[in-house]
């Protein structure tokens, strides 16, 4: 059921309750501070959801548990991180190198408070994270593929489970440590920026998790479930073992385009289908593609070759 605004979430929430019945809602990305819901909610309460939303608060809330966090820049201080103080995707980030910069981005965004960060150099990661009753365990340490280019660089395109990093261990530490303190339900996810000896905590996503496809293939076990069991006090005793690589990753719309045919045949090498016809303005998401393997090279093989494929049917 499309919708255009957030705003119009509720609505379609309601709409589909009215159609179908539907026995409990887990919130994601945009969802984590809905209310009178005409279904039970299971996951994060919306007031606890609401306060890690807030970036500023984050920042300092991890700051009070020990876990680094990139400080923040200097008034003038420049090359510097621009981050809105809510929202999710990291798609209004941007690095501002002059109060110019910032003036643009203003303009683009009115009335946006932000706050400005140190550039810190590494790899985004993420662990996922199930928590309940002051307790946490990790699922499954990602690594994050962001877009890279255009003026949405920042915003995530994807993952990569397991990702083998000498740090993960301490982004484990970190991740269970801030679950555990949160007072969140549930699966949810802590996103790091990790280098060869630094790891810096930057979000807490207090919601279910983007990385649900990859975890789930790379390890086996469904965090459905698993995230069910916490809402009812119960938690896995250990970090599942991943049993292979995989990947995922959102395909952007290079131009103006549009997919009129079913894709479901594709099917589970694809997710997130359009529903033809389905037209696109450049810079859209379409569809998600997979692979997988013994290893990281193998699962971009897959992945590559699914890609080929999907662009055949990209108009």
């Amino acid at each position: 059921m499309p919708f255009e605004e957030l705003a119009e979430l509720p609505i379609r929430i309601r709409e589909m309750c009215g159609r179908y019945a539907i026995d409990a809602i887990i919130p994601t990305s945009g969802a984590e501070i809905l209310e009178n819901l005409p279904a039970p909610v299971f996951g994060t309460d919306a007031q606890t959801a609401r306060q890690f939303l807030n970036k500023g608060f984050v920042q300092d809330w991890f700051s009070g548990l020990a876990i680094p966090v990139p400080p923040l820049a200097e008034p003038g201080e420049f090359p510097a991180m621009l981050k809105p103080l809510s929202g999710s995707g990291g798609w209004r980030n941007t690095i501002v190198s002059s109060p110019s910069d910032i003036d643009a981005w203003k303009e683009a965004f009115p009335d946006e408070p932000f706050l400005l960060q140190r550039i810190v150099q590494g790899i985004p990661a993420s662990v996922c994270v199930v928590a309940g009753c002051g307790r946490a365990q990790a699922l499954a340490v990602n690594r994050q593929i962001l877009r890279g280019e255009g003026p949405y660089r920042f915003g995530f395109a994807g993952s990569l489970t397991p990702f083998d990093h000498p740090l993960q261990d301490q982004m484990i530490s970190y991740a269970e440590r801030a679950a555990a303190a949160s007072g969140c339900l549930g699966i949810l996810g802590i996103d790091f920026m990790v280098s060869d000896s630094e790891v810096y905590a930057i979000e807490l996503n207090p919601r279910f998790v983007a990385t649900l496809d990859t975890i789930e293939t790379a390890t086996g076990i469904n965090l459905v479930k698993i995230h069910l069991d916490a809402c009812q006090g119960v938690l896995p005793d250990a970090m599942p073992v991943p049993k292979q690589y995989a990947l995922r990753r959102i395909l952007f719309a290079d131009r103006q385009c549009a997919v009129l045919d079913d894709l479901s045949f594709l099917a589970p090498g694809v997710a997130d289908i359009p529903v033809p016809p389905a037209s696109f303005e450049e810079g859209s998401a379409v569809i998600s593609v997979y692979g997988s393997g013994p290893d990281p090279a193998s699962a971009q093989m897959a992945l590559d070759t699914t890609i080929r494929v999907v662009g055949q049917y990209i108009r």
